[in-house]
């Protein structure tokens, strides 16, 4: 199993199971997959609170450390805090309510979801907005960073990450931190490369962790927009895949896996789980290949968070710190 060494120690393998589905799949099934993929052989599962899932994982996963199937010191486990548990002792009731669904004891990494507290219920709509949203805010984020340290000191979470980040929003933080982030989740896929921010996180010490590395073609649909393009689609893709006899999606995992970044692909079925899980250790890119996907890189970012604007934004960019009549 190819692993990464963090910035505190601890190793994480270089693949996971997504457990992002629930627009498309129920908690069932997904947890299913999740004892499929175990025993398929894959050893870190990415789960948050806000998903809705956690509790049918856990009854997977106590499954599986108590029938022998894995040993709970070969488990990754990532949980991630929801935008409404940002508040003065939010984060420890989060991590509480987390360990309790996923019957552990304690979590291998957890992680701020998003650096705001901006709201929004399952299941709306891309124009859905909370009345109480705002930007995001250092001096807020930091408090919050707190609670995270917190349950370092406690030793009811091994590590701690940050996610769907900027290079600006971790400039603000880093040399507040008193325990650094071990690793920075982000949309990551050949449509959308973010060496900017990967560089930035690598030349950190932060692993980056690639959210969507296939594309997400089961996002929600609130998610999707008619100016998209699908990783799967790019030519580059669809002319290496043939050349190596897979599916372009096992190409895309390839790709995150060899430039240094943990992938995450999400699927319910043991054939796509398992393809993506030998993507990683077999038949590898060639340098030229690595190269030419590089170069199609088309910047299209999927996951937008139109639903997490503030009042007064622009549009979705603002989010990502790309509006500089946004600047505080």
């Amino acid at each position: 199993m190819k692993t990464y060494t963090l910035n505190n120690g601890a190793t994480i393998p270089a693949i996971g199971l997504g457990t992002f589905g629930s627009d498309r799949y129920q908690p069932q099934e997904i947890a299913e997959a999740v004892c499929g993929a175990i025993k398929a052989g894959y050893r870190l599962i990415d789960c948050a609170s806000v998903y809705g899932n956690e509790a049918q994982i856990g009854e997977q996963l106590e499954r599986a450390i108590t029938d022998g199937l894995v040993a709970r010191q070969e488990l990754t486990v990532i949980s991630k805090v929801w935008n409404d548990m940002h508040g003065p002792g939010d984060v420890l009731l989060s991590c509480a309510k987390t360990l309790r669904d996923l019957r552990l004891d304690y979590l291998d990494v957890f992680m701020l979801h998003w650096p705001f507290p901006n709201h929004h219920a399952s299941g709306v709509g891309v124009d859905s907005r909370d009345p109480h949203a705002r930007p995001f805010i250092a001096e807020e984020y930091l408090a919050v960073w707190r609670q995270m340290e917190r349950l370092v000191d406690m030793d009811l979470v091994k590590s701690i990450a940050m996610s769907n980040m900027t290079i600006p929003k971790l400039e603000a933080l880093l040399p507040h931190c008193r325990i650094r982030p071990a690793l920075a989740e982000m949309e990551l896929h050949p449509a959308f490369q973010q060496w900017d921010l990967f560089n930035y996180c690598i030349s950190k010490n932060i692993r980056p962790v690639g959210f969507c590395p296939i594309g997400s073609p089961n996002r929600p649909d609130r998610d999707k927009t008619s100016e998209d393009i699908a990783a799967t689609d790019l030519p580059a893709v669809k002319r290496i895949a043939a050349a190596h006899g897979v599916h372009p999606a096992a190409i895309c995992v390839k790709w995150g896996a060899q430039r240094g970044e943990v992938v995450i692909p999400f699927s319910v079925h043991e054939k796509n789980y398992t393809a993506n899980l030998r993507a990683v250790y077999s038949d590898p890119l060639t340098e030229a290949e690595m190269a030419e996907i590089a170069a199609a890189d088309a910047h299209c970012r999927l996951i937008k968070g139109q639903v997490f604007l503030w009042p007064g934004a622009a549009d979705w960019h603002s989010l990502w710190d790309e509006n500089p009549s946004d600047a505080q």
